[in-house]
């Protein structure tokens, strides 16, 4: 395992052989892992270096507190900041959101503890969210008089549908990881403490295939979201295609046929 520091508060350490599987860390707990403006030009810039490295596979992002996943917008920065501040620092915040979005390859994030505002959105920009009992998620900005900022107002709906996040985002209300389940805020729920041991267990397994067809897979499904069928359906024929004529499709038809592990060439 390896490790790079991006700033003083995250950490990727990359996994296994080849190290397909990076592990985004958030790693400020002095803060519970409240994201100021620093920290959230590290992930930026961590989640930049990260979608360029045709290694990675897979992506799990999680957090070195023991009882907090992410607990939002570092609000004592926030106190001391004038409008102008704010002004300056929302490309900054924008930028740590959007670049666990938009990271090419699947991405799993794994929840213990509080993940709230901002911290919840770091979650739901990801594909799977892997979370254990003590998980307690919601988007609270309204309590504060603002909005979630992170993605939350259209991440939110397109997993729990628009009625259930409007109820979520105007009741500011925190969820448990039981009911969490349950509405689909998370998708896995794990014996407690083991979050991040089966998240990085997804992602091991998703590392496996190929490379290309991952990629091309959450393209395809990214995408299509709110288009129509047909519109869905040409999304969907040209991320095939990207695959259909790729050294990985040839060697994964070839690994099948000669009844081995396959060798992905990546490309």
């Amino acid at each position: 395992m390896s490790e790079e520091r991006f700033g003083e508060f995250v950490l990727v350490r990359r996994h296994g052989d080849g190290g397909h599987v990076a592990e985004l860390v958030l790693d400020r707990p002095k803060a519970m892992n409240a994201m100021s403006t620093e920290m959230a030009r590290s992930v930026g810039g961590a989640c930049a270096a990260l979608g360029e490295d045709r290694d990675v596979r897979a992506v799990v992002l999680t957090s070195t507190h023991e009882r907090a996943f992410c607990v939002g917008a570092d609000l004592k920065e926030r106190n001391s900041f004038t409008d102008a501040d704010l002004r300056r620092q929302r490309p900054v915040s924008r930028g740590a959101y959007t670049g666990v979005l938009e990271l090419p390859m699947p991405t799993v994030a794994a929840v213990h503890g509080f993940a709230l505002g901002g911290g919840y959105e770091l979650a739901l920009a990801c594909d799977v969210i892997v979370a254990d009992p003590t998980a307690v998620v919601g988007l609270p900005e309204v309590s504060v008089g603002v909005i979630p900022g992170g993605g939350g107002t259209q991440l939110l709906p397109r997993r729990v549908g628009a009625a259930r996040a409007a109820e979520l985002i105007f009741t500011a209300r925190r969820v448990e990881a039981g009911e969490a389940r349950e509405l689909g805020l998370v998708d896995v729920l794990v014996e407690e403490g083991r979050d991040r041991e089966e998240a990085l267990a997804m992602a091991a397994r998703i590392a496996g295939n190929s490379p290309v067809g991952l990629r091309a897979a959450k393209r395809a499904l990214r995408l299509g979201q709110g288009l129509d069928l047909r519109a869905g359906l040409e999304v969907e024929d040209a991320a095939w295609r990207t695959t259909a004529f790729s050294g990985d499709r040839a060697e994964g038809v070839a690994a099948f046929n000669e009844k081995r592990a396959a060798r992905w060439p990546g490309e």
